[in-house]
């Protein structure tokens, strides 16, 4: 092929696509499985996508898949393409009509089984047309789709203002972003940590306990990965703690109340999670801590200036008014 021809062929998006796929996972198999192609399809359009710039983009060898030099630098190009385009489409689809259309929700573990009841209740009530898909993930995979564009809105927990006012001070501010460049938050409700605990415990239906008593207990505590698990080392850390003896941890809220039902030792949960939990357990006590108890706060993230902004602000606001019911503090959207 010649330079001149060269220059007047064009990459299509099947390739761009292909070959971001592979520069992600660095190997064909699963980069046909990420992207829904078939092996031979994905290989033959990344070659056709080296022929076209003229470049060789991958070493390939019996072992494994590595990028070339060439391959490092044009990876960023092309997955930046991608998003530039996913964003035209979703910017028409949002001209065309609002909460039409594929809506990608991302919510973590710890929210999901408490809040989603409520959420999906309110989409379908409001939004009949909107194809809500929902994906639960832990919080670093949430982020890294939603910059990517494989989900346009979350629901997870964020870091709560550096120091919560008292109901009599006021209330409390807007929290930090995540730190995620890019990522703007509408903060949904604050709720307290309780203290839940086998049936014999002597802190068991005990109200007012100061942060210290976390010094001293026997805390379980999720599988690393989980924010709430970073979440209550925190909290022991603010508790003049400096860390908990992982012996034993749990891949989910369900699994951790059952190893406290069974006298393995005690653990957090927030509120929105402690009457499901509990009812599945048996006779398991909490307990509440003084005020200002330890809190996480709850929002919907979105990437910032994306095209759909207030449609997600106002089920943001929706969804405030939905969970004002909820043993929570709503957070109004100006605060």
């Amino acid at each position: 092929m010649t330079v001149g021809n060269r220059r007047k062929r064009q990459p299509s998006l099947a390739q761009l696509r292909a070959f971001s796929a592979v520069a992600e996972h660095l190997h064909f198999r699963d980069a046909a499985a990420a992207i829904g192609m078939s092996q031979p399809a994905l290989s033959g359009a990344v070659s056709a996508l080296e022929e076209t710039l003229g470049v060789t983009l991958l070493e390939r060898t019996t072992r494994k898949v590595l990028l070339s030099p060439a391959g490092e630098r044009l990876s960023v190009r092309a997955k930046a393409v991608l998003e530039d385009v996913g964003a035209l489409i979703e910017e028409a689809e949002a001209l065309r009509a609002p909460f039409t259309g594929v809506f990608r929700l991302g919510v973590i573990p710890t929210v999901a089984p408490y809040l989603l009841p409520t959420v999906l209740r309110q989409v379908r009530a409001r939004y009949p047309h909107l194809d809500l898909q929902v994906h639960e993930e832990q919080t670093a995979s949430l982020l890294e789709g939603l910059a990517g564009g494989r989900l346009d809105l979350l629901l997870l927990a964020v870091s709560p203002p550096a120091a919560k006012a008292s109901p009599a001070a006021g209330g409390s501010g807007r929290g930090p972003s995540p730190g995620v460049p890019g990522v703007t938050e509408m903060p949904l409700f604050d709720e307290d940590f309780v203290l839940v605990t086998p049936p014999d415990h002597p802190l068991g239906d005990r109200t007012g306990l100061p942060r210290a008593v976390l010094r001293e207990l026997n805390l379980l505590l999720l599988d690393e990965g989980h924010c709430l698990r970073d979440q209550a080392l925190d909290i022991c850390r603010e508790a003049g703690r400096d860390g908990v003896a992982a012996t034993t941890t749990a891949a989910g809220l369900s699994t951790l109340v059952q190893l406290v039902a069974g006298g393995l030792g005690v653990t957090l949960l927030p509120r929105t999670a402690v009457d499901v939990e509990t009812s599945r357990a048996g006779r398991l006590r909490t307990a509440c801590f003084t005020d200002p108890a330890p809190s996480r706060r709850i929002a919907l993230a979105m990437r910032t200036g994306a095209a759909r902004a207030a449609e997600y602000e106002e089920l943001a606001e929706v969804l405030r008014e939905a969970m004002a019911d909820l043993p929570v503090r709503i957070v109004p959207d100006d605060a």
